[in-house]
């Protein structure tokens, strides 16, 4: 993770772009990417979906939104001094908390 934000950080810094990385606009960026991901599934039955990589052209263009959702939420956390492996894994042990497997196990439900 570490080298992939080092290496998102020299790619804004070799084209003088951190002026225009503010967390507002990475934010926005970053839902715009999101966006880009949903349009590749919208109109998928779920079997399709579960399928997409197997199609290379489409399979090509969820990797490479996948890649941009990715370059966005890293540099937008480098942005704010967010570690995002420590963000996701303390998300994950409150999620645990919240949700015990014994008790939603094959449960979709909101707490």
């Amino acid at each position: 993770m570490d080298h992939l934000m080092r290496d998102v950080r020299a790619f804004a810094e070799a084209r003088d772009w951190q002026q225009f990385h503010t967390p507002k606009n990475l934010a926005m960026a970053l839902a715009g990417e999101v966006g880009e991901l949903l349009a590749e599934f919208q109109w998928l039955t779920p079997q399709q979906a579960a399928e997409v990589m197997s199609d290379p052209e489409a399979g090509a263009r969820v990797k490479a939104e996948i890649g941009d959702v990715m370059i966005y939420l890293t540099r937008l956390a480098d942005v704010l001094d967010i570690d995002l492996v420590e963000a996701a894994l303390t998300k994950l042990d409150e999620v645990a908390t919240r949700y015990p497997a014994a008790e939603a196990r094959g449960s979709a439900a909101k707490r």
